[in-house]
């Protein structure tokens, strides 16, 4: 591993749980992270390796950008964000309940 296990464990925000992710998950062993912004793919897969125990097949990654929201007058931006989408090799499965 090129960077260190403490850079590693910050990479992964949070797990996107919504129905397509949940289906993606279950069927097709897709699961799905928000990430930061700066993330690579190869620290994607480092990181997930390192905290779940698994082995990762392939990484795909999406920049999401954010929406303009207003209120009232005002004009807003929600924050960009960066979405993994991570493959996990046969025999492999992540639990986010026992997690």
């Amino acid at each position: 591993m090129s960077t260190n296990l403490y850079q590693l464990a910050g990479v992964i925000e949070a797990p996107v749980i919504s129905e397509k992710s949940t289906i993606s998950a279950e069927k097709d062993k897709n699961f799905v992270f928000k990430v930061k912004k700066y993330a690579t793919k190869r620290q994607i897969k480092d990181s997930v390796e390192l905290m779940f125990k698994v082995k990762v097949d392939s990484v795909r990654v999406l920049n999401i950008t954010g929406k303009q929201k207003k209120s009232g007058r005002t004009l807003g931006k929600r924050s960009d964000w960066k979405k993994a989408y991570v493959k996990l090799a046969s025999g492999y499965d992540i639990e986010f309940t026992a997690a």
